[in-house]
């Protein structure tokens, strides 16, 4: 073994049964993270500061600032976290739906779940703030589009089989984001008091069962012809029992 390959299984490994300095500083930029998005929800960008998510996270300043120097370095890194929390989010709750909700109407059901949780809030946030704040907008210009391609990377993994046109579904599920955006924004406000936003989810998964229909089940396979009969070695066929008297 190397001198180097020694020196990583230093690292990996501690004796004592401590985390290796890579755990902590793991550890540590997750917990910023955390409080980044905890911050940008209950404090909205305005309020969000490099102290008040050291404070949250439990680091000393010095820390934050070896890891992020700065709050626009914290957002970029708090963005790419969002994103990945999204998606995993919403593929394993995906994934563990009863076989009968596992389908269109359950996918928007998740969906909408998604859009409604905190990491969502965040992302809102943080768009509506680059609207007028010009070093956040350039690392937000493009947050529509990786949500968008997110979505339908999700949407033709789960719905591999749909008979869709190519063309057809970016700007579908362009439209179903843009409709989740308005709700969502309507629900932060009154968490949906009225049942005004679940009565237009019903309508968008009655429209949506029409264009993505459930195929239920596959068909059972064809069954397996019947093998036609061995031909014997040797000596005439016959169709059946010879007749009385024939002298064969």
């Amino acid at each position: 073994m190397s001198v180097s390959t020694r020196r990583r299984h230093a690292r990996r490994r501690s004796p004592d049964g401590r985390r290796t300095q890579e755990e902590r500083r793991a550890s540590t930029r997750a917990r910023l993270l955390e409080a980044t998005v905890e911050c940008l929800v209950e404090l909205g960008w305005s309020g969000t500061s490099t102290t008040e998510v050291a404070r949250r996270a439990g680091v000393s300043r010095g820390a934050q600032q070896h890891h992020y120097r700065t709050k626009i370095e914290l957002v970029e890194a708090a963005l790419e976290h969002l994103l990945d929390a999204q998606r995993l989010a919403y593929e394993t709750a995906f994934a563990i739906l009863p076989k009968d909700r596992r389908n269109v109407a359950g996918a928007l059901d998740l969906l909408w779940e998604v859009f409604r949780s905190r990491e969502a809030r965040a992302l809102m946030e943080l768009a509506f703030a680059a609207r007028t704040d010009e070093e956040l907008r350039a690392f937000c210009l493009d947050l529509n589009e990786q949500i968008l391609e997110m979505i339908l990377d999700t949407f033709e993994r789960l719905f591999p089989a749909n008979t869709l046109p190519e063309d057809f579904v970016p700007t579908m599920l362009r439209a179903l984001f843009a409709m989740y955006v308005g709700l969502s924004v309507q629900n932060a406000l009154d968490d949906d008091a009225s049942g005004n936003q679940r009565a237009v989810l019903e309508q968008v998964k009655n429209v949506a069962a029409l264009i993505v229909p459930d195929r239920g089940p596959a068909a059972p396979a064809a069954p397996a012809p019947t093998p036609a009969a061995p031909t014997p070695p040797d000596g005439p066929q016959h169709a059946g029992p010879a007749p009385e008297g024939d002298p064969s």
